[in-house]
């Protein structure tokens, strides 16, 4: 297997977290896979399909394949979201365009969610990473329900030394972040958010482990309006934490 990657950072990550991205590069350099970032890679165009919106996000999906199918090196994504939204939404947005179909069922077939690639790719489990914490794990709605991942991050953050995993209560309950239902249904967002915060303070564990940002920005935005304790990592942050 070739050893090169393509990273599509999203648009979240490349915007407001950028350390994520950093860690990401860094996990996969570790395992000795090399990084490529193509500069013209924008937004997947999610928030318009999911907003109804489908001529303007079939116009960044267009882009986005273009982009991404000038290598046919595997596309590593931090984010379940827009893992699926090219799996499976892009096939959706396709399907009644067969050149394009083709083309973004192609894109789709070497498409992988980061904690996927390492653990059923790379075969990679333990990255030798020690954090002397309390930690609890929220499984994000897409990464759980539209693609199935949800052992392979587990894996990843039970091999993590020193650490103390304190499962999370409901913990397959909705954040209430969801893109753009955060925005049209604030109340019932809120509500969601606030019981998800609740759960976590259940468990005493300082540091909250997600592998979606759009969860990572709503849960440490709550705990930060509560002025809680409690801190909000991507899993790339945490395995960033190898021996050197």
């Amino acid at each position: 297997m070739n050893n090169t990657v393509q990273l599509f950072a999203t648009c979240l990550i490349d915007t407001l977290k950028p350390k994520i991205g950093e860690a990401v590069v860094h996990v996969l350099n570790h395992v000795g896979t090399q990084v490529e970032f193509p500069l013209e890679q924008t937004c997947c165009g999610q928030p318009a399909f999911n907003a109804g919106m489908r001529s303007q996000a079939r116009k960044m999906a267009e882009h986005t394949i273009q982009v991404f199918e000038k290598s046919q090196n595997p596309i590593i994504i931090p984010s379940g979201s827009c893992t699926s939204m090219i799996r499976h939404s892009y096939l959706e947005l396709f399907s009644g365009d067969e050149t394009w179909l083709h083309r973004a069922q192609n894109l789709a077939a070497r498409t992988y969610e980061f904690t996927e690639f390492l653990v059923d790719i790379l075969g990679v489990e333990d990255l030798d990473v020690s954090f002397p914490h309390k930690i609890t794990y929220h499984p994000s709605c897409h990464l759980l329900r539209n693609l199935g991942i949800d052992r392979q991050p587990r894996t990843l953050l039970a091999n993590i030394r020193d650490a103390e995993f304190i499962e999370l209560p409901h913990a397959t309950d909705c954040c209430g972040f969801g893109g753009v239902f955060s925005a049209d249904q604030p109340e019932i967002s809120t509500a969601m958010l606030n019981r998800k915060i609740e759960n976590i303070i259940s468990t005493s564990a300082p540091y909250v482990i997600t592998c979606d940002t759009g969860c990572l920005l709503n849960i440490s935005g709550g705990v930060h309006r509560k002025k809680l304790p409690q801190k909000v990592l991507h899993i790339a942050e945490i395995l960033d934490n190898f021996k050197t």
